[in-house]
């Protein structure tokens, strides 16, 4: 390996597309102000389409007015914290915008959450409105006292339907449990109703650039879920980045499939507020399974797709696939977990398409990596820092010792994409952000040309036997048998070696194997030590709403079942 490559040389420079820039000259504006440009721009043109039905941006901004209006008669002010609660449909992107333009900090929620989830981070974040849907509202009606929320406003799936399905929606709803009876009880409030009642002027307010536009809460898979201060100049920042990213892609021409979930800073970002600022139609899918994916894929013809690989698995293996024509899409970006390279290879053969993975996390709003999009993309690796943001590999034991390069440690990133600070938590905070750098947790490496690769979460590492064992590697040994769908391994507890290493399979559909024949593939890919030495097999794995396997959670399965034996 040779040692003259240095990470401050920025050697990824060399492969960055033409066109895109080592420095971005930002515009100093707010998303809110954004979505008033696009609506000036394109007045006309679809921003968003749910089953069918289409908002122009000149209706999508004037109902944000009327929202913001809303909010406002509702007592909240600059500052305040605006909680919400739904899936990607017309009220969520709405909602957001509107609480963004009278300065009150937005905290997104996921609606798959418990209760107990909820309560923390609604209290964590001192939320003082909740917006959610009609499914919801009764359980979060019985949350409320427990919070510090004082009105709650509900929307239905029904409230936006094109004809005939507005006239069929209310015959079918309940039954198929897509809409419910809200009990009636103080300052709750039909969405509906509130944005009717509201005209389109909401009073000025001036936003900060650095100041906080929203809480947007960890995962917890690595704990308790912890608030990241996002600001608006992090929000804008971002979207510039990913904008001077695709310089192949105009501005007013494309239609994304809003298929990763809204209330995630992936499909925030990379979906939602990208699509935004470019002035973008985007396809709002609530249940990002593969028959919708692929439905909407049909009728609406996204051409940029952002997604996660459960969507692209789930879209290759299901029959629809077969009457889907794809071609329509032109760009894919993938994130939150290894794509596999017969998915790469099945997906761009069935589209056309060019996908490109990259890395990022909450703390970096998310995105700190890409493969180019029209350049080199080398598989296996997340790419190479998008513009203004800085990398290096440091030792596990000590930040300011750089690790030779083509050596794993811990990736450090810095850019004005990373976060304020964690809400609330100046420890954790301190822990994660030494001047200016954020320590990822995450264990990659960088090669000579610039191109970084995940090796693993520094706390999923297994030690066995005195040895480091990334069990990321081993999921992609996994990955590469043509009978596996998908693979999780995890450290378990061993008497003499400290730990080795148990493997998770969920095999293809129709497909059968045994556990020899899948040790024999490992036989001569791994070395001895980093060999499972169990393998189960499952019908699912545990799963995060955007598609990560949790690996944290078979494992806590494991321990549990080791002390129950």
């Amino acid at each position: 390996m040779t040692q003259d490559v240095r990470y401050e040389d920025k050697p990824w420079l060399s492969h960055y597309d033409p066109g895109v820039p080592e420095h971005i000259d930002y515009e100093t504006t707010c998303m809110p102000d954004f979505l008033d440009a696009s609506a000036r721009r394109f007045p006309d043109h679809m921003a968003l389409v749910f089953q069918g039905y289409s908002l122009s941006f000149r209706e999508v901004n004037q109902m944000v007015l009327r929202f913001a209006r809303a909010l406002h008669e509702f007592g909240i002010r600059k500052g305040d914290r605006v909680a919400i609660l739904l899936p990607n449909m017309i009220p969520c992107v709405i909602c957001y915008y509107a609480a963004l333009k009278i300065g009150a900090v937005v905290v997104m929620n996921n609606p798959l959450y418990s209760d107990k989830e909820l309560e923390h981070q609604f209290n964590d974040s001192e939320a003082k409105i909740l917006i959610t849907l009609d499914l919801l509202a009764n359980r979060m009606i019985d949350l409320r006292p427990k919070t510090r929320i004082g009105k709650i406003i509900y929307t239905s799936i029904g409230d936006y339907l094109p004809f005939p399905k507005n006239l069929l929606f209310p015959l079918v709803a309940k039954k198929k449990n897509l809409a419910a009876a809200v009990n009636p009880a103080e300052d709750v409030y039909s969405w509906k109703s509130v944005v009717a009642a509201h005209p389109p002027d909401p009073p000025p307010v001036t936003l900060g650039f650095d100041e906080i536009a929203m809480l947007q809460y960890t995962g917890g898979t690595t704990g308790v879920s912890k608030g990241v201060m996002l600001t608006h100049a992090n929000l804008s920042k971002q979207v510039q980045q990913a904008g001077a990213w695709f310089p192949q892609f105009e501005q007013g021409k494309e239609i994304v499939l809003g298929a990763l979930p809204y209330f995630h800073v992936f499909g925030m970002s990379a979906s939602m507020n990208f699509a935004v600022y470019m002035g973008w139609g985007q396809i709002l899918i609530p249940k990002p399974q593969p028959e919708p994916l692929l439905e909407a894929i049909r009728k609406f013809r996204p051409t940029f797709a952002p997604l996660v690989p459960t969507m692209y698995i789930g879209m290759l293996n299901h029959p629809d696939i077969h009457k889907t024509d794809m071609t329509s899409i032109k760009g894919c970006f993938s994130g939150s977990a290894p794509l596999p390279v017969e998915v790469i290879r099945d997906f761009e053969a069935k589209t056309g398409a060019i996908i490109v993975e990259g890395f990022g996390l909450t703390e970096a709003t998310p995105v700190t990596h890409i493969n180019p999009f029209g350049g080199k993309r080398k598989v296996g690796s997340v790419g190479i820092p998008v513009s203004d943001t800085e990398c290096r590999i440091s030792a596990l034991e000590d930040w300011q010792t750089e690790m030779p390069v083509g050596e794993s440690g811990e990736l450090l990133v810095k850019g004005p994409q990373i976060m304020k600070g964690y809400w609330n938590k100046s420890d954790e905070t301190k822990a994660v952000l030494t001047e200016g750098w954020l320590h990822t947790g995450d264990i990659a490496k960088m090669d000579e040309e610039g191109y970084f690769y995940i090796v693993d979460r520094k706390k999923d590492m297994v030690i066995s036997g005195g040895y480091n064992v990334y069990p990321r590697e081993i999921d992609e040994v996994f990955y590469d048998h043509p009978k596996v769908l998908e693979a999780c391994a995890v450290g378990v507890p061993h008497p003499t070696r400290g730990e080795t290493v148990k493997v998770f399979v969920v095999l293809k559909e129709g497909e059968t194997a045994t556990v020899e024949e899948l040790m024999a593939h490992c036989q001569t890919r791994l070395a001895k030590y980093k060999l499972p030495t169990e393998i189960e097999f499952r019908t699912e794995l545990p799963k995060t709403t955007v598609g990560k396997i949790l690996r944290k959670e078979l494992k806590a399965q494991e321990m549990q079942k080791q002390k129950a034996g």
